[in-house]
């Protein structure tokens, strides 16, 4: 989350959070209630996994591959990062997919296309199935609490209809600008 600005400060909203409690007088513990805690262990497990890919040399390979792919041709390379990116998102989860493609992008020069197509991947493709995004999953289990359900069959038919044509347009003009 951004820090709220005060007076030309930042001020983390942890901060005001734990000042909001206080001045209401109010327990934690609802707050607490609410977390989603068998959701923290997956979340660390992507780090681990980003970390091992890095250490296994996928990070920098992937970028050479990217150098390679840009020189040849600059769309062409954009469109297959966008959509590799994209689907890879559902099946690794989009934020262990979008750190490795930072970090590809972070050690290799290549154009801003590849970038923007890239930034799109992570975010349009996890649409496709429930496990591709971590606010996905999020919203699914708030869900679940009050009672709606949502299953991967249903998720995965209406991602199919409504990802891949997003995904195309969004990187259709992405490569238009």
């Amino acid at each position: 989350m951004a820090p709220v600005r005060q007076l030309g400060r930042r001020v983390p909203w942890e901060v005001w959070a734990v000042l909001t409690l206080i001045v209401q007088r109010s327990s934690p513990l609802p707050i607490l209630r609410g977390v989603s805690w068998s959701v923290l262990p997956l979340v660390a497990g992507l780090f681990v996994l980003v970390e091992a890919l890095d250490h296994a040399g996928l990070i920098s390979w992937l970028g050479s591959l990217l150098v390679g792919a840009a020189r040849a041709s600059t769309d062409q390379s954009a469109w297959t990062a966008g959509l590799g990116v994209g689907f890879a998102s559902n099946l690794m989860n989009n934020l262990p997919a979008g750190l490795v493609a930072a970090r590809a992008l972070q050690s290799v020069d290549v154009p801003d296309l590849v970038h923007r197509a890239v930034l799109i991947g992570v975010d349009l493709g996890p649409n496709l199935s429930v496990t591709g995004s971590l606010a996905t999953i999020l919203w699914l289990n708030a869900l679940r609490r009050e009672g709606y359900h949502v299953g991967a069959a249903t998720f995965l038919k209406l991602g199919v209809l409504v990802m891949p044509p997003a995904l195309a347009a969004a990187l259709f003009a992405a490569w238009l600008v």
